[in-house]
């Protein structure tokens, strides 16, 4: 989140600015307070965002939580951890590694809010790793009236309760599930073709895979394996060892991304695909993610291949990456193993749009779910017929939240036929 002049403030990419009154509760009884004396009620998280799913709107309050404590409970006999709600992924990874223990998986960015990032389906890569969210055991929240709901696994409201958009109260704090902590090596490859790309063997070649193009040439200008070292080395005989450290977008530096080239280190410093030292200082980017069915791989990159003239120009650089079916109702991956195709464009949204409405109409047979927290124009009409349990998370958002007093106009949309 970022200030930029008297009273306003904007998300991290500051293409959006908040139209409501920002709190920053202190304690667990102003936030009671804030929440049960307000009439609507968004949480901020990381700022991370790149549309207005956390803009509470005019005479709305917006919620920071980065003044509360930053509560890291580590259960080692259980192999859990509890963290607040406004705990980002680095310091729990420092803490929880602390331990001798980890987490399964990160985002590229460890700088990300906790909450925030499950409850907009945010996910790292590899075919057998689920989203962000596939971690969370329990989640507390903070509801309508200033009480607390705590829902867990073998709740039947659970599916709708991780990944809820905001839409059911302030996260307060999160259960998640850890294992043994780890050591990962990441190997870099170069110039791996299109034409006659094995998906899943490419996607499959370590535990984690992401391949990179900026879609002006055919194929992927890198590839990156995260291979833990527990588990077999990668066999990768489709490109070209990397000789040099690489930054995911081509010419920008190496030095802010983790460590490459096969050096061993630590889950937390290789899962990301960025130091957690090196804080992005200015957000000079838009960002979309569209997430389809994994089979439909090949096809769908050959169809952002079809338009990469119109993609290109305004384009840093495209992710592509694998998640794991879920089971949470609004999951961008629920119910299917999934690619997800991320885009990094120019910081121009003018540019841009039409950009993404082409893209998400060269995308539209495979039906893709696109990211909660991105851009993207695809109608609420549409999304909702792309999300099976939707109608059970509009009862669970009904049952939590009667007055939606956690809904805003990004919400309102896809809960309102």
């Amino acid at each position: 989140m970022t200030g930029t002049g008297a009273g306003t403030v904007t998300n991290w990419a500051g293409n959006i600015a908040y139209a409501g009154d920002v709190r920053r509760p202190g304690t667990a009884e102003e936030l009671r307070a804030v929440v049960a004396g307000s009439a609507r009620v968004r949480a901020l998280g990381s700022g991370h965002s790149f549309n207005e799913i956390a803009d509470p709107g005019r005479g709305g309050v917006l919620l920071s939580l980065d003044a509360l404590p930053a509560e890291v409970e580590v259960d080692t006999a259980a192999r859990t951890v509890r963290t607040g709600g406004g705990v980002r992924y680095a310091e729990l990874a420092r803490r929880v590694h602390a331990h001798g223990l980890a987490l399964p998986n990160m985002a590229s960015l460890p700088h990300i809010s906790v909450a925030g990032s499950v409850a907009t389906g945010t996910h790292g890569s590899g075919v057998a790793n689920g989203p962000l969210a596939a971690a969370v055991r329990e989640v507390e929240l903070l509801t309508a009236d200033g009480s607390t709901v705590v829902v867990g696994r073998g709740d039947p409201r659970f599916g709708g309760a991780v990944t809820s958009l905001g839409a059911l109260g302030v996260v307060t704090a999160l259960t998640l599930d850890l294992e043994p902590a780890f050591t990962v090596e990441q190997h870099l490859f170069t110039e791996l073709p299109l034409d006659g790309l094995d998906f899943e063997a490419v996607a499959g070649a370590a535990y984690s895979v992401s391949l990179f193009t900026d879609w002006r040439d055919p194929g992927f200008r890198q590839v990156w394996l995260k291979r833990r070292t527990d588990q077999p080395a990668p066999r990768f005989p489709w490109a070209v060892p990397a000789k040099a450290a690489l930054h995911p977008v081509p010419g920008m530096p190496a030095e802010n991304c983790t460590g490459q080239l096969g050096v061993p280190g630590p889950w937390h410093e290789r899962l990301p695909h960025f130091r957690a030292d090196f804080t992005p200082s200015s957000g000079a980017e838009l960002q979309s993610e569209y997430l389809l069915p994994r089979h439909h791989a090949v096809a769908a990159l050959h169809a952002v291949h079809g338009i990469r003239r119109a993609v290109a120009p305004v384009l840093q650089t495209c992710e592509v990456r694998t998640v794991a079916a879920d089971a949470q109702w609004l999951s961008p991956s629920h119910g299917r193993d999934t690619v997800a195709l991320h885009f990094t464009w120019a910081d121009d949204t003018a540019a841009v749009l039409p950009v993404v409405r082409r893209l998400e109409e060269a995308l539209d047979a495979f039906g893709p779910r696109p990211h909660w927290g991105k851009v993207f124009t695809v109608p609420a009409a549409v999304l909702r017929g792309r999300y099976p349990r939707l109608d059970a998370f509009r009862a669970l958002a009904r049952e939590l939240d009667p007055a939606g007093k956690f809904t805003n106009a990004f919400v309102r949309t896809l809960l309102t036929d």
